[in-house]
């Protein structure tokens, strides 16, 4: 991000904040209306996150709200234009679609804000988002240029077939997944994602990302999927996908995975499913025999809940320094403290400062939004820098321009 817009256009869009505090929501909302005539592009969008709910537009809202306030000092957004591009290419955002988001944002604009969108805020507006649109453009290039050219890559979507499904927990089922034209895949980075492209009859076709569960290799990749109670997609895959199925799947993608050389100790902290990418870096880094301290801590209800228990203990086993400690929130009457969990009710503060390297870990968390935010506040709260803290959770990132 070494280039920047016009000074009279930076003037222009940071004087617009106000409106868009106010009017934000109304605008992106509209946006989406607009862009979502065109079946092209409403396909191109995970439609769960655009619900009654409006998990996305407020995303979209707050992202617009970031990136007027910072146009100043676009060096902070760096991690977030890292994420949205490695979402676009699981999505295979192209760059004639920007063009469609351009048209739609500055009609939306004036929609909702009249008169006081002006031919000159417009203008303003329009060169702010082609500076940030080219430097996506950009990015996802590079990406899809490093997909294509790895040992395995495709860009695009690649016919995969279900090889074996695995009961994990009353609510998580895993799908081993092997390229159905016989070919290597590419060795993901642990606690990358999928992207699905799925063909529900009655439904345009689902855009879903779902983890990548296991270590790195060239021939399968397994997710494990949570049946959510309203869920149209996990609720089709554990339905109706049967070994042999066949699924439409992108590259792997995503910025928040295990680096290559580990030389601190690792806390992997997950809650629910948000375990799925931390069993990943576990077998990894029992795979690679690192020698440094993992902690696996991870907390559910109880063990009807508890996904992957016996295969992670087995990991730990194999381990030379992982040690687990398992939350159950809600253990089941038979259940043996020792045996089937450590800890009873969830992760606090006070325990995850106590019974961690808060001086010289690296944390890597994964869970639901209120899991994750009060976890990251704990250890920022705690001294641990930005850093040494990393963090995915499963929904619209706040960042994200368009998922």
């Amino acid at each position: 991000m070494s280039k920047t817009v016009s000074t009279s256009t930076i003037a222009l869009v940071k004087a617009t904040v106000p409106a868009l505090e106010a009017h934000g929501l109304d605008i992106v909302r509209e946006m989406y209306s607009r862009m979502f005539r065109n079946p092209e592009i409403r396909d191109l969008f995970n439609q769960s996150h655009h619900d009654g709910v409006g998990a996305q537009p407020r995303a979209l809202t707050g992202a617009i709200l970031a990136y007027a306030s910072n146009i100043d000092n676009l060096a902070v957004l760096g991690p977030a234009v890292e994420r949205i591009a490695q979402k676009h290419v699981g999505l295979q955002i192209l760059p004639e679609h920007y063009p469609h988001v351009a048209d739609a944002l500055l009609g939306a604009i004036k929609a909702v804000l009249g008169d006081a969108a002006t031919d000159e805020i417009l203008a303003a507006w329009g060169e702010a988002y082609w500076f940030l649109a080219n430097i996506l453009i950009e990015r996802e290039r590079n990406i899809y240029t490093e997909q294509k050219s790895a040992d395995g890559g495709w860009n695009g979507w690649r016919d995969f077939r279900v090889e074996e499904i695995i009961e994990e927990s009353q609510l998580i089922r895993s799908f081993v997944l092997r390229p159905a034209d016989g070919g290597s895949i590419i060795r993901h980075k642990p606690g990358q994602y999928l992207t699905f492209w799925l063909d529900v009859p009655g439904h345009p076709p689902l855009k879903r990302n779902y983890s990548i569960s296991n270590a790195p290799n060239s021939a399968v990749y397994r997710i494990s999927v949570k049946r959510e109670p309203q869920g149209l997609a996990s609720g089709w895959l554990h339905d109706n996908a049967k070994p042999g199925t066949i699924l439409k799947v992108s590259a792997p993608a995503g910025e928040f995975f295990l680096p290559e050389n580990v030389e601190r100790p690792v806390v992997l902290l997950s809650g629910g499913v948000g375990l799925t990418p931390m069993v990943s870096m576990l077998e990894t880094l029992v795979e690679r025999g690192s020698a440094v301290p993992v902690h696996y801590i991870h907390g559910t209800q109880n063990r009807a809940t508890h996904a992957m228990r016996d295969h992670v203990r087995k990991l730990a086993s194999n381990g030379t320094a992982v040690s687990i400690t398992a939350f159950h929130e809600e253990p089941l009457t038979d259940e043996v403290q020792g045996h089937h969990y450590e800890q009873v009710g969830r992760v606090t503060d006070e325990w995850l400062l106590t019974n961690t390297p808060v001086d010289v870990a690296d944390y890597f968390i994964c869970g639901p939004r209120p899991f994750l935010h009060a976890t990251v506040s704990t250890l920022a709260a705690a001294g641990v820098p930005a850093s040494r803290i990393h963090y995915e959770f499963f929904g619209p990132a706040d960042e994200v321009l368009a998922a």
